[in-house]
């Protein structure tokens, strides 16, 4: 499922806000009252957010640096900005890297470059790629390995070893030797995977590299996934005249798993060791780590309903493991990510996230087995741990404590006190720490001003501003973009929903006006926030067609303590249900909206919601857009079903209320279903069930599907197509 996290640690995602994804036809722009010009939009980029690529610091502490256009990394120092020097171009003679520099690695001693080109994607986030070494010295560029293509190759922390994974195999380069070792042999597609995940770890745990150099760069501790008892799921792709059939394995809601093991290959014997994890296979392993103990490897076991967590400390040498900690959740372990555990102090110590007040806190432990102290306290959650600065003693975090809508940095000391706000700015700040967390570079956006980039040192004075955005703010303002207001939604119980709303620039409280609706509401996320939205601008042009835009986050999203975020456990989709519909019902008893025409539009979990209002709600919503919508949560990965649904087999009724499939005869309103035939997220066949269940129903409804396309139903000139389609049913229906 699509989290679409708030803040997220793998920064790609926060660089892919900066584009617009959004099309109409050129036959809708007479309609527009020239408010904002759509082919400017989409053919001329004018509302596009610059950015800045995530920044790479360097040992030093002084400098970092940044891929710049497609075939240029460039060095620069924090304080002044300057350029230090340029580490690679592609002015190098006989430069065999032709396409973009996709990623690049620089090694520990800034010695080499490793470079990721002519990449394939394989699902969300991996990739497959050709790698080249580059010696910076020389100037030489040599292929990692010329026998095919590889992935998630990354240098050891000496910079002498490169891994990498192909075939299903992980190997490793000897870069003095210039020799390749092989150190799995079992690997086969859809049998046997070395160093990578399984599509649903990738997809739910989110992570791609399974595996991890030790401290000295002398072992390397990997994943193998036996997903032979996974079953298959197939998707055709219509390439050719006889269309083939991509097959891979997808473990629905009860279904079987891969077996998972954890295994380190030591360089100097050549031998490899297998981590005791337990006899209880049917477990997750979300994480492994390294501890500041090149011997010593830290694996992090969930059960399969994922309420139940143990922290293992293994015996690289020997595979014995022995627990240092374990929590339960009545509920569920919120989302595992790289900073849940860290150790400091040479592993006397760790750091981890709980939410065992019911909001996510962060706690300090001895490996001994013992709770020292509770580091960060009050009714607002964690929402990222940064780091451990050993020098000052300081802890840097991310938290929700001003708004839940807003998010800010912090310091603190391990034992709770001295705590500093060290973000000035209101709305969404996203740190990005150098090595010595002696400076941080700060992207900051309200909901309605864009990226400002800006460098400070770690007390959070500026040193610089890096990208305003101000061109495209003066465009904002000369296009007159209504602003976005955030509302409070009235719900039983004394409760409010955080939402926003959007008027048209030229509104008249006289008047009535029709509103749309924007969906998501998945457990433990939001989308109503302080920060900007790239899709901004799709929604003005709904306001200069007279149209009022709203967003709500309904019960179960994030930000707002356990007990709200997770109250929809066990039974998805009614709570957010009764949120949505109520929060329709209140706005349209509001004078200056028409209750009559009120639509609403959601993707993924957002289209699940759509479809439970037009069925479940039914008569509150008049038209609603469903896009790559589940229909049926044992149609969808175990992984993700599970964690809020438990097994189908334990939570039968659960399962069969939050299936909108069985409320297809109560569907009312007009129905637009969107679908990408290669989605191998939410399935086609969530759609093709519910169509099924529609036609028996003898219900009218609009479907449209893109043949090979994925959850994103994007590629070419897909997105311009899709969001005519949308536009256009917008504005006939609403």
């Amino acid at each position: 499922m699509q989290r679409y996290k708030f803040i997220q640690s793998n920064f790609n995602a926060l660089t892919s806000l900066a584009f617009v994804f959004f099309v109409v036809t050129s036959g809708i722009n007479a309609q527009i009252n020239n408010r904002v010009p759509l082919e400017k939009i989409f053919f001329e980029g004018t509302f596009y957010q610059e950015t800045v690529n995530k920044p790479k610091p360097l040992d030093d502490g002084e400098h970092y640096t940044i891929l710049g256009g497609n075939r240029l990394i460039i060095r620069y120092d924090y304080i002044s900005g300057r350029q230090a020097d340029t580490l690679f171009n592609e002015g190098i003679p006989d430069c065999p890297v032709k396409g973009r520099i996709y990623d690049y690695e620089l090694s520990h001693d800034a010695s080499r470059l490793l470079l990721a080109t002519n990449t394939s994607k394989i699902y969300r986030h991996s990739f497959s790629a050709d790698y080249y070494i580059y010696d910076i010295s020389d100037r030489s560029l040599t292929p990692l390995d010329e026998r095919g293509r590889q992935q998630l190759a990354s240098f050891s922390p000496p910079g002498n070893n490169i891994a990498f994974v192909k075939d299903n195999n992980l190997y490793c380069k000897d870069l003095s030797a210039d020799t390749i070792i092989q150190l799995t042999f079992d690997g086969r597609e859809n049998e046997i995977i070395n160093g990578k995940p399984d599509w649903v770890y990738e997809e739910e745990f989110e992570f791609t590299k399974a595996y991890a150099w030790s401290p000295d760069g002398q072992k390397i501790a990997y994943y193998k996934f036996n997903e032979s008892g996974v079953r298959e799921f197939n998707i055709t792709i219509y390439d050719s005249l006889y269309p083939h059939i991509f097959t891979y394995k997808y473990p629905k809601a009860g279904e079987e798993n891969s077996k998972v093991s954890i295994h380190v290959y030591d360089l100097a014997t050549g031998t490899t060791k297998i981590m005791n994890t337990g006899s209880d296979g049917d477990h997750y392993i979300p994480r492994i780590k390294w501890t500041n103990d090149p011997d010593v490897l830290c694996i992090l076991k969930l059960n399969r309903l994922q309420n139940s967590i143990e922290v293992l400390l293994a015996d690289a040498r020997t595979g014995s493991t022995h627990s240092i900690f374990t929590e339960e959740n009545k509920y569920y372990i919120s989302d595992i990510t790289d900073d849940y555990i860290t150790f400091i102090d040479n592993n006397n110590r760790f750091i981890i996230m709980s939410e065992r007040d019911g909001y996510m806190h962060l706690y300090l432990y001895s490996t001994e087995g013992g709770l020292i102290g509770q580091i960060t306290r009050g009714e607002w959650d964690v929402e990222r741990f940064i780091g451990f600065d050993p020098e000052s003693g300081l802890i840097y975090y991310t938290s929700s404590e001003t708004s839940p809508l807003q998010r800010n940095l912090y310091c603190i000391k391990s034992d709770g006190k001295g705590k500093k706000r060290i973000t000035g700015d209101s709305g969404t700040n996203i740190p990005e720490f150098n090595n010595n967390f002696k400076y941080f570079i700060n992207y900051n956006s309200t909901a309605n001003t864009p990226l400002r980039i800006t460098v400070h040192d770690s007390s959070g004075e500026l040193l610089r501003v890096m990208e305003d955005n101000a061109q495209l703010e003066e465009k904002i303002k000369s296009y007159g973009f209504a602003r976005k207001e955030f509302i409070k939604i009235p719900v039983g119980g004394g409760d409010e929903l955080n939402g926003y709303i959007i008027k048209p620039a030229d509104f008249d409280e006289s008047k009535k006006y029709p509103l749309l609706m924007i969906a998501y509401g998945a457990p433990g996320l939001q989308r109503v926030t302080d920060s900007w939205d790239p899709t901004l601008p799709w929604y003005q042009v709904l306001s200069g067609e007279g149209y009022i835009v709203t967003g709500v986050d309904n019960r179960g999203t994030g930000a707002r303590g356990e007990e709200f975020r997770k109250c929809t456990y066990m039974n998805l989709g009614t709570k957010e249900t009764e949120d949505l519909t109520g929060a329709a019902k209140y706005l349209g008893g509001l004078p200056y909206i028409d209750s009559s025409r009120i639509g609403i539009f959601g993707w993924s979990y957002g289209g699940y919601l759509v479809l439970s209002c037009l069925t479940r709600g039914a008569g509150v919503f008049s038209a609603g857009i469903a896009v790559a919508p589940v229909t049926d949560w044992r149609l969808y990965d175990n992984i993700y079903s599970e964690r809020y649904m438990r097994t189908p087999q334990e939570n039968t009724l659960g399962y069969e209320i939050s299936s909108v499939l069985n409320y297809a005869g109560m569907l009312e309103g007009d129905l637009f279903l969107i679908h990408g035939t290669a989605d191998d997220n939410v399935h086609l066949q969530h759609s093709v069930e519910l169509v099924k269940r529609l036609v028996m129903y003898n219900k009218e409804f609009e479907m449209f599907f893109y043949p090979d396309r994925d959850h994103h139903i994007r590629g070419g000139t897909t997105r311009y197509d899709l969001y005519k389609r949308i536009t256009d049913f917008i504005l006939r229906k609403l």
